[in-house]
């Protein structure tokens, strides 16, 4: 029986908290894709797993807090709450960004597709220049 499309999304955001990402990787579409500021992009469920696992490698205590879940005809768009120590390395488009030791608090938002009760498509936004303010790799305003 397929799970709903709910119940998928929890269980993935479980995963995810508890950094069980082959847990995680078990809620991805084989042909999953996935779209994410500064031009990333990946096709594929190993891929789309690499990009999350990628977060927990560089914020180990990386954790997701979700404020609100919309759910329409297979999708499921969330809003929520990115926070985590950078303490290993963050794979960008631009570059490997060593550990800074900085914590940081990122809010995003993330429309994900379901197909027969697996993630299929992930596009997520969330505000680039405000997680490196808080990495202080960009100049803050006084």
């Amino acid at each position: 029986m397929t799970m709903t499309i709910r119940e998928a999304f929890n269980k993935s955001t479980t995963a995810f908290n508890a950094h069980d990402i082959d847990g995680f990787s078990d809620l991805i579409a084989d042909d999953a894709v996935l779209r994410a500021p500064g031009g990333m992009a990946c096709a594929g469920k190993q891929a789309c797993a690499e990009f999350f696992s990628g977060w927990v490698s560089a914020f180990p205590d990386a954790h997701v807090a979700v404020r609100d879940l919309y759910i329409c005809e297979g999708v499921a768009v969330e809003e929520g709450t990115f926070s985590g120590t950078h303490k290993g390395i963050l794979h960008t488009p631009a570059g490997d960004i060593p550990p800074t030791g900085s914590r940081v608090t990122i809010d995003y938002m993330q429309a994900i597709r379901f197909r027969d009760g697996k993630q299929a498509a992930f596009d997520l936004i969330f505000d680039r220049l405000q997680l490196l303010e808080q990495l202080g790799l960009s100049p803050v305003e006084a």
